[in-house]
């Protein structure tokens, strides 16, 4: 099989559907192989990203993957750069079963990203994980989040931080990632074979779609359970037997009752907002470190004028779709601002996960039609930024602002209703009382002000300020006076890490397996995945 790389295809020769990408692609790695185009047999996409450095001339830039008749190596020498040779075989592959797949089974706790694929790999290996979920099934999670929006009445263990595929199933189920891991290609096969589209496999920015995502993760719990390992919902960790610095067993409860479950390995994959298991792993005297986290808003600008400001007279292409964008501004002492779980033609939702608090995140629908663009507008929060005497301090801090939020709702009658500014307000430092040309789409309505001075730590409020006007000269617009700031996101990353060897296992407690964003080793749904395999493989190779 051959591999040909930096096929640039001008967008004005291309209609947005798959057959002219295909087919456009097809002759131009002819011409690169300086073979016909019916000499290639089977070809596929492999990679697809835009070029819109020059807005006039925009590029999409293909990878291919194809067969050809004759010497493949023959033919790729000849072509020079941009091909190679690749193995049929150049893959990463869940584990086959173990010979000695019996003994105690792994218990893996949390459903979301992590813990989905680290069961799944467990399961492939014949080691019938039990994986427990402290939320519901996905779609009676979906009735929870349509419930808590129409009523304000709020599920603490089914909602859109805690249900089947954790927090990311309500957050568009973006896939881009900044890291690297042959297991890529493994996860968004497993998705696709889930049910999500098939262009997650080559899009440089894939994403599955919030209205999607509940049935691929379904379909991948079933998955599990077709090989042996069994799924609970309603099962929360509430205790955990230790002895001689090495795990026993865990203590599980459902609404109900309480169940003691042997376990000589358990697998954290609990997710950031799992507050409960931080103080519980505490108080068992597992070591924990502080980390450096974010917070800050949710910003939003109509998803045309991005697309205006990104792709000039290209904007509303159907080969290029909503834009996207990823900002960083690095300000001078030390703090940087940046944008992060960007939704093109999102909504921004109610994400608080605990009683009297107000969180906010971002989502998109497969077809990114939404009106408005947002994202995450954070700023970092360092260890020695709040109290230095206890390693949960930065728990306390994101509670504290999200308890905040939630008064200014409260007090003008509204439950969970969140803070928000326009943008040239908040850098006039004046009140606002009502929207411009971008109306907030938070579903639990807003209360305008400017209560995010007061509610935010003045290191974020001061560096937000600073950054805005830098960050408009990246973006045109991006600095409208009528963008809205909604308040606070505060839940982009965790506060803690459960310190872990090189080899996966806790450092204090033997069997015990950190895993995922919660215990703060990843930062979005790929890298959780893939940290999911990893702790998976290495638990493997424990029992081998």
């Amino acid at each position: 099989m051959i591999e040909v790389s930096n096929i640039r295809i001008p967008l004005q020769q291309l209609d947005g559907t798959y057959e002219s990408e295909l087919g456009a692609c097809r002759k131009a790695a002819a011409k690169r192989l300086q073979i016909r185009p019916g000499d290639i047999g089977h070809m596929e996409l492999h990679r697809r990203s835009v070029d819109a450095r020059k807005r006039s001339a925009i590029i999409i830039i293909f990878t291919v993957r194809l067969s050809v008749a004759g010497n493949e190596s023959h033919i790729v020498q000849r072509a020079g750069k941009n091909a190679r040779l690749i193995a049929h075989d150049e893959s990463y592959a869940l584990p086959t079963r173990l010979a000695n797949a019996g003994g105690v089974r792994p218990v893996v706790v949390g459903a979301g990203c992590a813990g989905l694929f680290c069961a799944l790999a467990l399961a492939s290996a014949g080691l019938e994980p039990l994986l427990v979920e402290r939320g519901k099934a996905a779609p009676e999670r979906t009735e929870s989040v349509r419930h808590f929006v129409q009523t304000g009445e709020l599920d603490p263990n089914s909602n859109i931080q805690f249900g089947l595929g954790g927090a990311g199933t309500f957050s568009d189920g973006k896939l881009g990632t900044g890291t690297k891991s042959p297991a890529h290609r493994l996860i968004l096969q497993a998705l696709v074979d889930a049910g999500a589209q098939r262009r997650i496999l080559w899009d440089a920015k894939p994403h599955v779609g919030s209205d999607v995502l509940p049935d691929v993760v379904t379909a991948i719990a079933r998955r599990i359970e077709e090989l042996g390992g069994e799924v609970r919902f309603d099962t929360r960790l509430c205790g955990l037997d230790l002895a001689d610095g090495r795990v026993r067993g865990v203590r599980l409860a459902t609404r109900d009752t309480e169940e003691y479950v042997a376990a000589t390995d358990v697998v954290l994959a609990c997710g950031h907002s799992a507050r409960d298991v931080f103080a519980l792993l505490r108080s068992k005297g597992v070591m924990l470190e502080r980390k450096t986290f974010a917070m800050g808003v949710r910003i939003e600008h109509l998803q045309a004028s991005i697309d205006q400001a990104l792709y000039g007279r290209s904007a509303g292409h159907p080969a290029l779709g909503p834009a996207p964008y990823k900002l960083v501004e690095h300000l001078p002492g030390g703090r940087s601002v940046f944008s992060f779980c960007m939704c093109p033609g999102g909504y921004v939702v109610a994400a608080t996960s605990e009683p009297h608090g107000v969180v906010t995140n971002g989502m998109s629908l497969s077809d990114r039609a939404g009106t408005n663009a947002n994202a995450a507008l954070l700023v970092n929060v360092f260890a020695n930024d709040y109290r230095p005497d206890d390693v949960l301090a930065g728990i306390d801090l994101q509670m504290g602002v999200e308890k905040l939020a939630y008064m200014e709702g409260a007090e003008n009658g509204v439950a969970y209703a969140a803070p928000a500014q326009l943008v040239g307000d908040f850098l006039n430092g004046s009140a606002s009382s009502c929207p411009g040309t971008v109306e907030p789409t938070y579903p639990r309505g807003v209360t305008w002000g400017n209560s995010l001075e007061l509610i935010l730590p003045s290191y974020i409020t001061e560096s937000l300020r600073a950054a805005l006007p830098r960050l408009e000269r990246k973006i045109r617009g991006f600095c409208a006076a009528d963008a809205v700031l909604t308040g606070v996101e505060s839940r982009s990353s965790s506060p803690v890490r459960v310190t872990r060897t090189k080899e996966g296992m806790s450092v204090s407690t033997q069997g015990l397996w950190p895993c995922g964003e919660g215990a703060g080793y990843a930062g979005g749904i790929m890298s959780a995945a893939t940290d999911g395999l990893n702790i998976a493989w290495a638990l493997i190779r424990s029992r081998a």
